[in-house]
């Protein structure tokens, strides 16, 4: 170390030198940020993880360390050994941290040499991604990156301490473990002492988290790693983390109280900010109808409304086949909107919605002396009175209204709300709007598999009141599941699991699982829940998610050190790769070539 170094050791961080630092001696090691010579005397901005110190060569002063500086180039690594100095009035720099201050140098020696970055290593840089994550050794050198990596820290540390505090336990659960098809694709690993068997990435660590309620931990948590094979998009990768958390003898009051407290301790300890508790709270049912999404962004309105009752009758076809085939009508009013949108804006819209499914738009605008629209021939007076009514309409309003089946509606819609809300500057990006989304249903209807699959997961609990209807209608089972939704964001979700075997094996049956099938998947835990389950519950957190909002990114792979980029590889290290055929043999794994 003596060596490497020169016999130097770090007195001082970079960013953490002020004005009560003056007339002592620091040595601060760090990057070349820039090099500026006027001529006898040279500035450096060099700059660690705290920030950024100008250092001075002066060449009367300290011929040999200037010499040595007029080297110098940006990201250099050096030791600098020397004076802090109070800067002259006309030289402060207000924009830095250490701005009033300088170190007037004394010694330097040069710790690591540096080839020409192929982009600027500083904030605000016009590059692309991909060269980015290329060079991700330097771009994480950035103070904006380094800022969301020690934000991230610091939620993770918050974390641990309130959960510890609270009297919860981190316990480690394992990464290969067995495969249990439902939900995402797992990610496989071949076993070479099992030939032809594989273990698989966790999707999460539910069941494991179960396990230990079983065993008598009471209050787990772990931070954890999770693997899913899917598409990748900019809030996912295929690998992620969770803070994952697990409650014996609790119900869905237990646990929310719990988790309001911990997400308020970390917006007060992470930002700074205080959250009102308790939080506001939507059904899944109220949600779908008022935002056309189960994460809605409640920043700002263009509620949806519902007009399927006053038009089931009407001469415009479009709507009242709708309502006749066991959908619905619903509107946005776009209050003022009416001499927003051209239109060629209107047609552009009409080819929004078309994306999520709907067949088209209907709109009407708003005059002081007409309606101007389409459909308005095909409705009566009444029914144009009782649209108006029922969307708060006035002069200088927009209508929309999208007429299919409830998904459709809701999904084309909620989409809509998001774009108009960004097209008209509606959303607030310094507000955070923090509510639980509950009782969602049980089950939703897959049309890939044509058949009924868990909402959140199989081993959620069905609302009391709602296990009758696993007999008869189970699609109308509500679940006693609940999500966090920050600025339309799902951040976090989790529910009261079964704890018995017989409902367990129920759900399985709803699903269409044998109970051979289900005991070969699931026999572990259906063989636990013999031996004395607790009730219990949990949450489970997007880490990532949370920190890219905490920190205002629209991607989590900024807040992610070295993540994947679309399609699920990595430019830096260019995984995946081919592997040797040693290797496969080992593996009892044969590639065949794509035809």
């Amino acid at each position: 170390m003596d060596e490497l170094l020169g016999g130097l050791k770090r007195t001082h961080m970079c960013g953490q030198l002020r004005l009560s630092d003056v007339d002592t001696s620091a040595v601060v090691m760090g990057w070349v940020q820039r090099r500026r010579d006027l001529g006898g005397v040279i500035f450096i901005d060099l700059r660690d993880r705290t920030g950024i110190v100008q250092v001075v060569f002066n060449e009367i002063f300290d011929a040999d360390a200037f010499d040595k500086a007029q080297a110098l180039r940006n990201e250099y690594v050096i030791a600098v050994v020397g004076d802090v100095v109070r800067r002259s009035e006309d030289t402060v720099n207000p924009k830095i941290n250490t701005g009033e201050i300088e170190i007037r140098a004394r010694q330097l020696k040069v710790l690591g040499r540096s080839e020409t970055p192929p982009f600027p290593v500083e904030d605000d840089i016009n590059v692309s991604e991909i060269l980015r994550l290329k060079y991700r050794y330097l771009d994480l050198r950035r103070p904006d990156m380094q800022r969301n990596l020690m934000l991230r820290h610091k939620v993770s540390k918050i974390t641990r301490d309130f959960l510890s505090d609270e009297g919860f336990i981190e316990v480690e659960t394992p990464m290969l473990t067995k495969s249990t098809p439902e939900g995402a694709r797992d990610y496989l690993v071949p076993s070479r002492l099992h030939p032809g068997s594989f273990y698989a990435l966790p999707q999460s660590p539910q069941l494991f988290k179960q396990l230990l309620m079983i065993s008598g931990f009471d209050k787990y948590f772990q931070i954890a790693r999770c693997f899913r094979d899917e598409d990748l998009r900019a809030d996912r990768q295929p690998e992620f983390t969770q803070i994952d958390l697990e409650m014996s003898f609790v119900d869905v009051e237990d646990v929310i109280a719990l988790n309001e407290q911990l997400i308020a301790r970390i917006f007060k300890d992470a930002i700074g900010m205080d959250i009102s508790l308790p939080l506001k709270r939507l059904t899944y049912k109220e949600a779908m109808e008022r935002y056309g999404s189960d994460k809605p962004d409640t920043r700002f309105g263009l509620e949806l409304k519902d007009i399927s009752d006053i038009v089931r009758s009407s001469q415009f076809k479009v709507f009242a086949d709708a309502v006749a085939h066991g959908g619905s009508v619903r509107g946005i009013n776009v209050i003022d909107g009416a001499d927003k949108f051209a239109r060629r804006e209107l047609d552009a819209l009409v080819d929004f919605v078309k994306t999520f499914g709907a067949k088209g738009l209907a709109w009407i605008t708003i005059t002081a002396d007409e309606l101007k629209s389409p459909i308005t021939k095909f409705l009566s007076q009444d029914e144009i009175d009782g649209i108006l009514g029922r969307m708060d309409a006035k002069a200088g309003d927009l209508l929309l209204f999208v007429a299919d089946k409830d998904e459709v509606v809701f999904d084309s819609l909620g989409q809509l709300r998001l774009e108009l809300g960004k097209r008209l500057n509606l959303i607030d990006d310094s507000r955070y709007d923090l509510l639980w989304v509950t009782e969602f249903p049980l089950l939703e209807y897959s049309e890939e598999e044509k058949r009924y699959v868990a909402k959140h997961h199989p081993f959620t609990s069905p609302m009391d009141e709602d296990i009758s209807l696993l007999n008869s209608e189970p699609w109308k089972a509500r679940a006693k599941a609940y999500d966090m939704v920050l600025n339309g964001n799902e951040i976090g979700g989790g529910s009261i699991r079964i704890h018995s075997t017989e409902l367990q094996q129920k759900m399985f049956e709803v699903l269409g699982f044998s109970k051979e099938d289900a005991w070969e998947r699931f026999g572990f835990l259906l063989k636990a829940f013999e031996y004395g389950a607790p009730p219990h519950g949990g949450m489970a957190y997007g880490l990532d998610r949370l920190v890219m909002l905490l920190a205002g990114l629209d991607t989590i792979r900024d807040v992610i050190a070295f993540p994947k980029v679309q399609n699920a590889s990595c430019p830096l290290t260019e995984a995946p790769t081919p592997v040797d055929e040693k290797q496969l043999r080992e593996l009892h794994i044969r590639v065949r070539q794509q035809q």
